[in-house]
């Protein structure tokens, strides 16, 4: 049993993640690809992915085995609003912890994880590779559904949290979780206790979380408890660009809706021309007609020019209402 020590500053610092965190779901999927849990959860994605799991993704295998230990740094705690920014993070991780932590593995090394654990650059750049191709292939086309139903549950935990309190919240947090307070007590690990001692806890709610929830494994990084929605099989399912654009079609053109789209996942405008199969020329022009509109903003990266949603686009593309604010 895992038990979590709270204090006072803790339950006033523990935070509900607003969104699904792209490389949680991305470990946690790695895991469940090689199992057989939840065949009607996760049984079509599953047969999916394996048909189609991309070359070249295939070493994330030796970092995420099915079970056991997989390194903390690909995960990590700060990674920014975007895939790109999380990966960015987990590419800057230190030569040393990415040693450490690889040695942790309880799986046999191969040359890659070795050139990895090295510091090697074409090695830290495959990894990159690795988790664009693989997000692209087995994340990207179902996020919809992940975040809809990541989004479902932060409601529900905002009801009890208001409507109750963070006693009523923690206590229904998971059947694997009991509350007893200052301690959370979290069934399925090892005896050990964690002391939060001040830093709060975030708690991250995740599709690809299955039966029981997880944490990273250092006590040391920025505490974070990583827990399965409730769902229903089917609640995991393919979201086509065509059907996740066909309500803004009619409003903006098939173009345009379908630029709008792209750039939920802040792109480049070369990226924008690829994802929407237009010209460098008009992949511009419609990023300027949606940024005069207020559905984007441009930002300079270094050489690179940056596009990202608004408030505004990102609820025209979820069909979402945007909040209130009293003046």
């Amino acid at each position: 049993m895992l038990r979590i020590h709270f204090t006072g500053q803790d339950l006033a610092r523990t935070t509900l993640a607003e969104e699904p965190d792209p490389l949680w779901e991305v470990l946690l999927s790695l895991h469940q690809l090689q199992g057989r849990d939840g065949v009607g959860h996760y049984g079509f994605w599953r047969e999916r992915t394996r048909r189609q799991f991309p070359r070249h993704a295939e070493r994330l295998l030796h970092l995420a085995p099915p079970r056991g230990y997989s390194p903390d740094f690909l995960t990590p705690a700060h990674a920014g609003g975007s895939f790109d920014d999380a990966v960015e993070e987990v590419l800057t991780a230190s030569p040393r912890r990415v040693r450490r932590e690889l040695e942790l593995i309880r799986r046999p090394g191969t040359s890659w994880t070795r050139d990895l654990a090295a510091g090697h650059r074409d090695a830290v750049t495959g990894l990159g590779q690795s988790l664009r191709a693989y997000h692209r292939h087995a994340i990207a086309p179902y996020w919809d559904s992940i975040r809809s139903t990541v989004r479902g549950n932060l409601q529900q935990q905002v009801s009890r949290l208001t409507g109750a309190g963070v006693d009523d919240l923690l206590s229904n947090l998971h059947p694997a979780v009991r509350w007893d307070r200052p301690v959370l007590k979290i069934m399925g690990f090892a005896e050990r206790d964690l002391h939060l001692e001040g830093r709060g806890l975030r708690l991250q709610p995740s599709l690809f979380c299955w039966q029981t929830p997880t944490k990273l494994f250092d006590p040391m990084l920025p505490p974070v408890l990583v827990y399965p929605v409730r769902t229903v099989p089917g609640a995991l399912h393919l979201t086509t660009e065509e059907s996740r654009t066909e309500p803004l079609a009619a409003l903006l053109g098939t173009t345009r809706a379908a630029a709008l789209a792209a750039i939920a996942d802040v792109c480049t405008t070369t990226e924008l021309a690829r994802r929407c199969q237009i010209s460098l020329a008009g992949a511009s022009r419609q990023a300027g007609i949606l940024r005069e509109a207020g559905l984007i903003t441009t930002r300079r990266a270094g050489q690179a020019v940056l596009h990202d949603l608004t408030p505004l686009g990102q609820a025209l593309l979820d069909g979402s209402e945007l909040p209130v604010h009293s003046l």
